[in-house]
C-alpha cells in the first residue's frame, strides 16, 4: 500500500463520469482505479438479488450503482442529497431515462418511506463513512428493509483513517485510534469521514437488527500490485479482477475500504 492511499470516490461528479477514478491516463492511479470499478461491479453484481424488486441506492450522486442495478432488472428508487448550497425541499423527484426514479433529499432520514417497503439497500460510494451519525442512517435502512431484505454498505477502514492521520502528522490522534469507539477523521478538503474496522462494522450493523453476512476489503491486491500488473499487460485486468473475487476476505487492514452485506432478519 502507497503511503498516501488512494483517494476515496468523490461525492460531487457529474452523472456519468467515473466519480473518483481519474480523468485522464497520465493521472496517479489510473490504472487501480479502472481495476477498483471493474471490482466493484462485479461485487454489486453478485450481491443484487437474483428475482427483480424494488431496490433504494443510498450511494450519492453518481448513479453508477443505481443504473447497474436497474439494467438488472430491478426497480429502483436512488436518493440524493440537495447540493450544499440549495434549500432542501421536503421531496423532489427526477426522472432518469434508464428507469431509475431519483428522490432529492435527505439519505439519513428516510421518512418517506413506509416501513419494509424495500426488497434491498445499496450504500455504496463510502455513502454511511459521510454520515458521522451512522448509527440513525443505518436504523432508518433497517427500518425500511423488509423482513429478509439485504443491505450492501461500504465504508472507510481505519486502514485509510491512519494513513490520513499520519500524513497530517496528527500523531496525537493517532495514538488514540485503538482505544477510540468512533473514528472520525478530516480529508484535506475540510470533510470528514468516520473510518470503521471489521468489529466496529459488525456492531453498527448487528446493533440496527442486521443479521451479517460476510465482511471483505474492497479490494485485497494493493494499489502498487495493480499498476505494475496493468502497466505491463493491460490485458490482465478480467483475471486480476477474477482473482479479487475468488481471494479469502483475509485482513481487513489491507483495504482502505470495506465492504459488507447485511440482511434484516425473516422474523
Amino acid at each position: 500500500m502507497p503511503a498516501r492511499p488512494p483517494e476515496p470516490p468523490s461525492t460531487t461528479g457529474r452523472r456519468g463520469h467515473d466519480a473518483g477514478a481519474p480523468a485522464a491516463d497520465d493521472e496517479p492511479l489510473a490504472l487501480y482505479w479502472a481495476f477498483y470499478w471493474a471490482v466493484a461491479e462485479a461485487q454489486l453484481a453478485r450481491w443484487l438479488p437474483r428475482r427483480p424488486g424494488r431496490l433504494l441506492d443510498v450511494s450519492g450522486d453518481d448513479g453508477r450503482s443505481a443504473a447497474q442495478a436497474a439494467g438488472a432488472g430491478h426497480r429502483v428508487i436512488e436518493v440524493v442529497e440537495p447540493a450544499p448550497d440549495a434549500e432542501k425541499p421536503e421531496v423532489r423527484a427526477e426522472s432518469r431515462p434508464n428507469g431509475v426514479r431519483t428522490l432529492i433529499a435527505d439519505t439519513d432520514r428516510l421518512h418517506y418511506l413506509t416501513d419494509g417497503s424495500v426488497d434491498g439497500v445499496i450504500a455504496e460510494n463510502r455513502a454511511l463513512s459521510r454520515h458521522l451519525v451512522t448509527e440513525a442512517a443505518v436504523a432508518e435502512i433497517a427500518r425500511v428493509l423488509r423482513p429478509g431484505g439485504k443491505l450492501l454498505v461500504s465504508v472507510d477502514s481505519l486502514t485509510l483513517g491512519m494513513a490520513l492521520l499520519a500524513e497530517q502528522n496528527r500523531w496525537a490522534h493517532l495514538s488514540d485510534v485503538p482505544a477510540a469507539e468512533v473514528l472520525l477523521v478530516p480529508w484535506p478538503d475540510g470533510t470528514i469521514t468516520r473510518c470503521f474496522g471489521t468489529d466496529q462494522l459488525r456492531e453498527l450493523l448487528t446493533e440496527a437488527g442486521l443479521e451479517v453476512e460476510w465482511i471483505r476489503p474492497r479490494t485485497v491486491l494493493s494499489p502498487s500490485t495493480v499498476e505494475h500488473m496493468l502497466t505491463r499487460s493491460p490485458a490482465t485486468l478480467p483475471r486480476l479482477v477474477n482473482t479479487e473475487l475468488s481471494a479469502p476476505a483475509g485482513d481487513d487492514s489491507l483495504g482502505v475500504h470495506l465492504l459488507a452485506s447485511a440482511r434484516r432478519p425473516d422474523s
